[in-house]
């Protein structure tokens, strides 16, 4: 009986392993790549052009071999820009001076899409509303329209900010993501926690605009007022969005907790001295309630077990929240630390037992780390988790139906020649169906091939034609079957197989 007993256990550890071990088919991955004070890149001000380039190239290599699928670029991380912009100057962050172009020319973005695109990595452009200089006292471009409207701008502690409660500057803010979904082959706009300023010992100077655009609010409810102020940009910017590029998606990533229990029955169990409702104004619970946003991304930033804050029970809250819209979670790369006080930080496990524990949260579909500069150091083994075992399979970005759900047409005249194999696709003016990346899946003769399973997809490319390397000594024959996958990740028809022997 013992034996038995022991056997029965043995058997569920390791289904349970397996189980945990098995990555999804469909998972976001995505890491944060921060440009304020040259926090992930440029590396410093003042590069050379093919240093920038060099760098942007290094990076995504780097994610790349470790399985991620998308990068969340700050391409305006204060009223500036590290694009061509004709209603922003250039960011000092390039040059070391605002206004600056880089030297000999070229447009960072521009560059940064095409260089995700080729790796079938979406780019997710990531901007901030309201902050307009890090510290009131920088020097500021010629053009800069704090200059041409200096009463949209408030000073608060040591920076300068667009007041939120102007129609002005919510036009404005609207104008310059207008201009970057025009131009720009951007697969999503991606804004972060900051709305209005995390507080300060002054209250927020904003009496003057509540005086004069108060909406028939007292001042007794001024905090909705701005919370209102806040709803009106999002929602402008989500219709202004999909009025240009419809596939274009619209993301949220939140401070981790929307509102303490204690404040509200809907809030979550946590003692967070901020909230994103109550201290920066920004509803984003109700955003995606309403539709107005693609996806939340709150950034869960403590470990499993947080006396006040515990990842895992924020991790249900959120996923409890999400109102048939795409949940990811923000993961703090940054705290691993063999050195940190808190145990959990610093060893190799928090970070993997979280990425496992989120695959058990049905309504979570991925999650992205803050942020890549950190992969460059010693995280104690973590590259090595992700590429050879939580991501060592390639995962598709989960689909957004409520932006398009129909599945693009499948390959035609697959063939192959050698190890090669080439296919040929139908052609459609719709951006929505045009065929953007393929999958190839890749089974030895024989087996049963299950199109969910993820171990089966081989690679996802952008290429029309792919040449497998020799697998062993000895040749076994695989089946090789292929789909296209649309602008917002809709599978076609698997192809049937053509046998290779590899």
């Amino acid at each position: 009986m013992k034996n038995i007993l022991f056997l029965l256990i043995f058997v569920c550890g390791v289904f349970l392993v397996s189980a945990q071990t098995t990555a999804p088919k469909y998972e976001f991955r995505a890491v944060w790549v921060a440009t304020v004070v040259n926090i992930d890149w440029p590396s410093k001000p003042g590069l050379s052009t093919k240093e920038q380039q060099n760098e942007i190239i290094t990076i995504l290599d780097t994610q790349q071999k470790l399985g991620m699928n998308a990068i969340i670029l700050q391409i305006r991380p204060a009223a500036d820009a590290l694009y061509k912009s004709d209603l922003e100057p250039w960011s000092k962050y390039l040059s070391g001076t605002q206004g600056q172009p880089p030297k000999p020319f070229y447009d960072p973005l521009e560059f940064w899409i095409k260089e995700c695109h080729k790796r079938g990595m979406e780019l997710h452009a990531w901007l901030n509303p309201y902050r307009v200089a890090q510290k009131y006292t920088q020097p500021l471009a010629a053009n800069h329209v704090a200059f041409a409207h200096p009463d949209w701008i408030l000073k608060y502690g040591n920076k300068l900010y667009f007041d939120p409660g102007l129609p002005e500057t919510r036009a404005f803010v609207t104008k310059v993501v207008k201009d970057i979904v025009v131009r720009y082959d951007v697969d999503a706009i991606h804004f972060d926690d900051y709305f209005y300023p995390y507080p300060l010992k002054d209250e927020f100077p904003d009496s003057t605009s509540f005086a004069k655009y108060n909406q028939a609010f007292k001042f007794e409810s001024k905090a909705e007022w701005r919370r209102k102020n806040v709803d009106t940009l999002i929602k402008m910017l989500n219709d202004t969005i999909k009025a240009v590029k419809p596939w274009v998606k619209f993301g949220i990533s939140p401070f981790g907790v929307w509102r303490n229990s204690s404040d509200d029955p809907r809030g979550s169990d946590t003692k967070a001295g901020t909230t994103n409702y109550d201290q920066l104004y920004a509803d984003v619970i109700k955003w995606q309630e309403n539709g107005w946003i693609d996806y939340l991304l709150p950034q869960l930033y403590w470990q499993i077990g947080h006396p006040t804050v515990d990842f895992k029970m924020l991790a249900n809250w959120w996923a409890n929240h999400s109102y048939n819209r795409a949940m990811y979670i923000g993961q703090a790369l940054y705290k691993i630390n063999s050195s940190s006080k808190i145990k959990e930080w610093a060893t190799t496990n928090e970070i993997p037992k979280q990425v496992r524990l989120l695959r058990t949260i049905p309504k979570i579909q991925g999650s992205a780390f803050y942020s890549c500069k950190h992969f460059k150091r010693d995280l104690l083994g973590f590259q090595d988790s992700l590429m050879l075992n939580l991501y060592n399979t390639p995962a598709i970005i989960p689909p957004m139906s409520w932006i398009d759900n129909q599945p693009p047409q499948p390959v035609r005249k697959f063939k192959k020649r050698g190890k090669k194999v080439k296919w040929k696709v139908f052609e459609t003016l719709n951006e929505m169906d045009k065929p953007n990346l393929f999958v190839i899946y890749l089974n030895v003769q024989g087996s049963v091939f299950d199109p969910n399973n993820s171990e089966l997809i081989y690679k996802i490319t952008d290429g029309k034609e792919f040449k497998f390397s020799k697998f062993n000594k000895k040749k076994k024959k695989y089946e090789v079957r292929i789909s296209v996958l649309d602008r917002l990740h809709n599978e076609s028809e698997i192809s049937n197989p053509v046998v290779l022997k590899l």
